[in-house]
């Protein structure tokens, strides 16, 4: 079997054909190691790396070819990390991010080749990068610990490291560069607790399905329903699709509303403005054929920042950036 970048919504085939098509199954155990970038300046140089990329793909085949499944989390992880050095490379990124990701891929590598047990399961914010979304990572780590998480390793391993990647775009050039991975990181968030929803487990290993997750979001000092960023609506009528197609029961659902800190923490401008969004979205929810007596919220202002901006100019960029604070969080809870 061949192994390729996970094949989800948002991948993307960073290796290509020249790597790809030339594997030539494992090379040996000798440290993955790029040129510095100030020798990266003629074609020998760039054929140097990208046969130490073509080597450790060839590593990644080996490790799929002797058993371990392209689902497994550790050999997903090593790809992806793989993937995003390639494609931070290709994109002639300078810093130390495309050595340091190739690092963290050759590192479980090694420990997949020798048998090492148990396995590292941490995600190193390499290149310094900014952690980014706290309710994302936190997401994540919930997953680690649910039955389905056997069906849903590739995706979580890979928005892991789709995170940290935002991150590192983000110190380079703020946030209009580190949202479209944020974007490909919410997807495989999203993609991985339906996977482990669904998962086959054992009997008796079967719990009550985590809640379903969406956030509505605000435009900066607005609450009303012209106000939604509307693609954010999305996220919500996904959350009642799935539903619909897992065959779950609604329970209820709750309404968390936030604010940006713009207005200074703890403002009372803030509450009474998280409260307004979250009843704009008790209304929408209703429009949409939910019971109302189904649904509850609480407000939270200022207090939980998921994304903090700090050194973020002008101040068009710090409030496109502090977009995700100005949310309504969904939270669908469901039974079989």
């Amino acid at each position: 079997m061949t192994v390729t970048h996970p094949t989800f919504r948002f991948a993307r085939p960073l290796l290509g054909m020249a790597i790809l098509a030339g594997l030539a199954g494992a090379a040996s155990a000798r440290q993955a190691q790029l040129l510095p970038q100030q020798l990266r300046i003629t074609d020998a140089a760039i054929h140097a790396d990208h046969a130490t990329y073509e080597a450790t793909q060839g590593r990644i085949q080996a490790l799929n070819d002797g058993g371990r499944p392209i689902r497994d989390y550790h050999l997903s992880k090593a790809q992806c990390w793989l993937d995003v050095s390639f494609h931070e490379y290709s994109r002639n990124d300078r810093s130390d991010f495309p050595q340091a990701a190739l690092g963290e891929s050759e590192r479980l590598i090694i420990g997949m080749e020798q048998g090492a047990r148990p396995l590292p399961t941490d995600t190193p914010l390499v290149n310094n990068a900014k952690y980014l979304r706290d309710d994302l990572w936190q997401r994540l780590r919930v997953l680690h610990g649910t039955p389905g998480f056997a069906c849903a390793a590739q995706q979580v391993a890979c928005g892991e490291v789709e995170l940290v990647h935002a991150g590192n775009e983000f110190n380079q050039q703020q946030w209009r560069h580190s949202k479209p991975y944020i974007q490909i990181a919410e997807e495989l968030v999203n993609d991985a607790e339906a996977l482990a929803r669904q998962c086959d487990v054992a009997p008796a290993a079967v719990t009550a399905p985590g809640p379903l997750v969406a956030n509505v979001l605000f435009e900066f000092d607005r609450d009303g329903y012209r106000d939604i960023r509307t693609y954010s609506l999305e996220s919500v009528d996904r959350a009642l699709a799935s539903m619909a197609g897992e065959k779950l029961q609604l329970q209820g659902i709750t309404l968390v509303g936030h604010a940006d800190r713009m207005q200074g923490r703890g403002f009372d401008a803030n509450q009474s403005l998280s409260e307004r969004r979250a009843r704009t979205v008790r209304e929408l929810l209703i429009g949409r054929g939910i019971d109302p007596a189904k649904v509850r919220y609480e407000y939270r202002g200022d207090t939980q920042q998921v994304q903090q901006c700090d050194g973020v100019r002008p101040r068009a960029a710090l409030l496109e950036c502090l977009l995700p604070n100005r949310r309504v969080e969904v939270r669908f809870e469901v039974a079989r």
